[in-house]
Parts: structure tokens; C-alpha cells; sequence
């Protein structure tokens, strides 16, 4: 099969199984929304000079930050608009519906990926985010065994 072909298909799959995800979650009481930033480094060279970039390692020091997640650009083409990560913010009220309670909230974060692995650079920015208390917790949303099933798995 054609390389391009294949690849429409791939992201096709993977868009699918992103909203399934986010409609389990909804049917689970979760207010959803997708997750605009990411998380990137602030590296420290030799002069003691600073700059941006975006995951790399071979560094002296690598500090991260949040910011504003940029469309994926093949070209003049936009390729990807939502490129955060994790893919989705999810939150939850905890608290008793009382008037003069103020409402805790859990926020989660939550990474679709079909087969359930996360890449070195992925798994360095759930730890910062964690680390960072961005995020209570990170799921990694898969695909079960049996057809239609979604397995979440907590980042440790």
C-alpha cells in the first residue's frame, strides 16, 4: 500500500479513537477540553547564555516551560492544528453541592495513544508537568483487547 495512503488512514484511526476517548470520559461525569500548550525547554549553554527548544537532550541544564502549542506546518500546509500535549484537561467537582462550600476540583491530564507507549520526550514532559502540579494525575488512554474497549493507564 501506498506510504500516503497509509498515513491518511493511520491519523484518520488515531482522530477516531481520540474522540471516543473524549466521549468516554464525558459519559463519565468529566468536563473535557482540549489541552492548548506544551511543554518545552529552556536550555542553559556554556556563555551562560539562555534559549528556547523544543525537547533535544545533550544538554547542560534544561529547564521547562509552558506555552502555547503551534500548529504542525508541512510547508505553506497545516498538517496538525492541535499539537498539546497531553491531548485533553479534564476536570471534576469532588465537593458536596452546598452553597456555602466552596468546589474542589481534580484536573487531570489525558494522552490518547492506540498502542499506549509514550516516547522519552513525552515521558519528560508528563514528569514535568507532574512534578510542576500542573496536572493531579496523567492518563494514557489505549486501545483494550476487545474491540471498542479503552484501557487508562496512570503515568507513574
Amino acid at each position: 500500500m501506498d506510504k500516503v495512503i497509509q498515513g491518511r488512514k493511520n491519523r484518520a484511526s488515531g482522530q477516531q479513537f481520540e474522540r471516543r476517548v473524549k466521549a468516554d470520559l464525558q459519559s463519565k461525569g468529566w468536563i473535557v477540553d482540549r489541552w492548548m500548550s506544551n511543554v518545552g525547554w529552556i536550555i542553559s549553554v556554556p556563555k551562560g547564555e539562555e534559549f528556547f527548544k523544543n525537547g533535544k537532550d545533550n544538554i547542560i541544564d534544561k529547564f521547562g516551560r509552558l506555552f502555547s502549542a503551534r500548529p504542525k506546518m508541512l510547508g505553506t500546509k497545516i498538517v496538525n492544528v492541535w499539537t498539546g500535549f497531553p491531548d485533553f484537561i479534564c476536570f471534576k467537582s469532588f465537593s458536596n453541592q452546598h452553597v456555602f462550600i466552596e468546589p474542589v476540583y481534580e484536573v487531570i491530564g489525558v494522552e490518547v495513544k492506540s498502542n499506549g507507549y509514550l516516547t522519552k520526550e513525552e515521558k519528560d514532559k508528563c514528569k514535568w508537568l507532574l512534578d510542576n502540579n500542573i496536572f493531579s494525575k496523567i492518563l494514557i488512554a489505549k486501545k483494550g483487547v476487545k474491540r471498542g474497549e479503552i484501557v487508562y493507564d496512570e503515568f507513574k
